[in-house]
Parts: structure tokens; C-alpha cells; sequence
């Protein structure tokens, strides 16, 4: 067997094994720059790899997903709370018989276009671009909206019309889950996508605030869906492939999105919204974003250049690179000895 007779196996195999409704690697539109296709791979084989292998994605690791520099090893960062997604995407994708690499790479590069500080750090850049009094600039800030531009411009990786479609359709923010939410998405693996990044989220989330003592005990409205971190999870994976092997569309049931609906209201009431009052040091690290995002627009460098290019690079921040660089621009050398995180 010749070595690209590989990737025509597998595209052979999807067509044999994927439901009518998945996203086949041999029908995909393609990539803007057209490639030769790779010997082993499929297409969206490709946009994982890719996405998994960038340094957009590397810093993840670095970047808070909720708790700002927690007092513990296990909290999540961006990059497990992505593999979260990834994981509870691919069980549901699988088991619907969708396009589990397509998912993988949409999963993988949802969240690259995040701040340092998590939501805190989207919020302060979002407001400081709002201060800016450039005629030109960016009319605000989304993460979803950077994701898309690290990976089209900023490390330019050439993926498929159908990762960054799916990408660019993943957050809801605030509003709530909906059963006609998937006839806006573009793929029925970008539907999953966004379902898997509430039900892991929204999970982990409360697992982080239950270890780090902010609550003490979940509403008894949520106690049927477990006991754990793991049987919650579990039943509202299932419930998504029940709901959706039952309908032409990627949803949970009725009862399941009013359960899930009412979990993230609360989260966002008892964890959201108390963790800058409980925890002053968020609008410390929102003041930090802020004052280097200033900074880089009023002095323009070879390598920052313009409000966009301050949003790029203090976007692409890692937690600490933001700390090191403001306590660089900001204290005097002197006190700075003795203080290397």
C-alpha cells in the first residue's frame, strides 16, 4: 500500500461509518490557501495537529480559566479545560457517529483567542478599548473573535472552512442553552462542541469552587444529576446522545437544558460574580491588563504597532509573561530584586 492510499482509506472508512448529517474529511470546502493534501491524514486530521502543536495553544496551560493563581495544583487552565471539551465532545460525536477529528480540532482551538486572568482579563481589555481614543480601533473584544484571528493571522495556520466556522460559533456567554441552538451551527460537530463546552465548564467549574471552599455544597435541584464531578458529567452526556439520536439536531432534553440553564444562573451568581468581591486580586490583574494595554498603544515598537497589535499581543499573554512585563514597564528596578516568580 502506497503511503497516500492511507488517508483515502480513512476518508473511505467515513464514508461508510458516519452518519448522513457528519462532516466528511473528502467533502470538505477546503482550506483559503490551497494545500496538497497529506499522505496519512484527512483534512481536519490536519487542523488538530495543528492547532495541538501551536504555540497559541501551548500558553493555554498558562492562562486561568477561573481562580487566578489558586493555592493547588488541580485547578483548571484554559488548555485542561480545552481537553475537557475535546473529551466529552469526542464521547458524544462518537456515539452519534460524527467526525470525532473535526470536533478534536474545533474543541482544541476554541479558547486560543483568551487573556491572561480568564474572563477578568477579557472584561479588562474589552473596557480598555473602550478608553482608546483611535477612530480606527476594534470596537471590542471577544475571545471567540480573537480565536479565530490568532489562528488565521496572528500564527496563520491555513485550517478548514469548517474548523474555523466552528470556532467562531462556539459561546453563548451568558444566554442560555436553547433546543433550536443547533440549527444556527454550521455543522452538527460544531453543535457538540458547544453543547460539550457548557457541560464541561459548567462542571469543572463547580468542582473548582467546591475545592477552593468558595461554596460548600451544590443547590438540591442538582443533586439528581450525581454526587460526583464524574456522574454529573456522565448523565448529561448521555442525555445529549439520547436527545439527539431522537432528532435531527444536537440538544438535551427539555428538562436537561432547564437543569443546566438554572446550574450556570447559579454559578454565575454564587461564583461569577462574588469571586472579585471574595478575591480583590482580580481587579488587581484586571488593572495590570489594562495599564499594558495602554502602554503598547502609546509606545509603538517593531513588534507592537497600532491598538490592534496591543490587543494582540497583551491578549496572547500568558498569567505570569503579563505579571514579569507590567512589573518590567511598571516598578523601578530596585524593588525588583529577590521577587522572580
Amino acid at each position: 500500500m502506497k503511503s497516500y492510499e492511507i488517508r483515502q482509506l480513512i476518508e473511505q472508512r467515513e464514508q461508510e461509518w458516519l452518519s448522513p448529517k457528519a462532516s466528511k474529511a473528502a467533502e470538505s470546502r477546503g482550506r483559503k490557501i490551497a494545500e496538497e493534501p497529506d499522505s496519512v491524514r484527512t483534512c481536519y486530521q490536519r487542523d488538530r495537529d495543528r492547532i495541538l502543536h501551536s504555540k497559541a495553544f501551548r500558553r493555554l496551560k498558562h492562562k486561568t480559566q477561573v481562580f487566578i493563581d489558586p493555592q493547588g495544583d488541580h485547578y483548571r487552565t484554559r488548555m485542561t479545560h480545552s481537553l475537557e471539551v475535546a473529551q466529552v465532545a469526542r464521547t458524544i460525536g462518537r456515539a452519534l457517529r460524527l467526525n470525532e477529528d473535526l470536533i478534536e480540532a474545533i474543541a482544541l482551538g476554541h479558547d486560543v483567542g483568551h487573556t491572561p486572568f480568564g474572563h477578568a482579563g477579557e472584561q479588562a481589555l474589552d473596557d480598555a478599548l473602550c478608553e482608546r481614543p483611535e477612530s480606527n480601533k476594534p470596537q471590542q473584544f471577544r475571545h471567540y473573535e480573537q480565536s479565530l484571528r490568532v489562528l488565521e493571522f496572528i500564527e496563520p495556520l491555513n485550517l478548514t472552512y469548517e474548523t474555523l466556522e466552528g470556532i467562531s460559533g462556539h459561546s453563548k456567554g451568558r444566554s442560555d442553552l436553547t433546543s433550536e441552538d443547533s440549527d444556527k451551527m454550521p455543522s452538527h460537530e460544531a453543535a457538540v462542541v458547544r453543547i460539550s463546552d457548557r457541560i464541561a465548564y459548567l462542571n469543572h467549574d463547580l468542582d473548582d469552587a467546591l475545592r477552593s471552599g468558595m461554596i460548600d455544597e451544590i443547590p438540591t435541584a442538582l443533586r439528581s444529576l450525581g454526587s460526583t464531578h464524574g456522574e454529573r458529567i456522565g448523565v448529561m452526556v448521555e442525555n445529549a446522545i439520547l436527545t439527539s439520536l431522537e432528532t435531527d439536531s444536537i440538544s438535551l432534553s427539555d428538562e436537561m437544558l432547564e437543569l443546566l440553564n438554572f446550574m450556570k444562573e447559579w454559578l454565575f451568581e454564587e461564583v461569577y460574580m462574588r469571586y472579585p468581591v471574595v478575591y480583590p486580586d482580580i481587579q488587581k490583574s484586571k488593572h495590570v491588563l489594562r495599564a499594558l494595554f495602554h502602554y503598547y498603544c502609546d509606545h509603538p515598537s517593531l513588534e507592537v504597532q497600532g491598538v490592534q497589535g496591543a490587543v494582540d499581543y497583551v491578549a496572547g499573554m500568558t498569567d505570569r509573561f503579563a505579571i514579569l512585563d507590567y512589573r518590567r514597564l511598571f516598578i523601578p528596578s530596585v524593588f525588583r530584586g529577590g521577587f522572580e516568580l
